[in-house]
């Protein structure tokens, strides 16, 4: 199981920065920005592995499901 941030939305993040500078902003006048969006993936082929049962209910909250 792993809780982390968007890869998409971090490379997403970086493009807008990117472009602000390119603009000719400073970039230590560039705020420091925060993810906003996580992803929850739960690999069930491990979990089965490890004789562990993953309730329905996080299966159905999760992004990706590796069976």
């Amino acid at each position: 199981m792993s809780y982390g941030t968007s890869l998409a939305d971090g490379y997403r993040q970086v493009g807008i920065y990117t472009g602000k500078i390119l603009n000719g902003a400073k970039p230590a006048d560039l705020p420091v920005v925060q993810p906003t969006k996580f992803e929850l993936v739960i690999n069930l082929k491990t979990a089965k592995a490890l004789g562990l049962e993953v309730p329905l209910t996080l299966l159905a909250r999760a992004d990706e499901v590796i069976e």
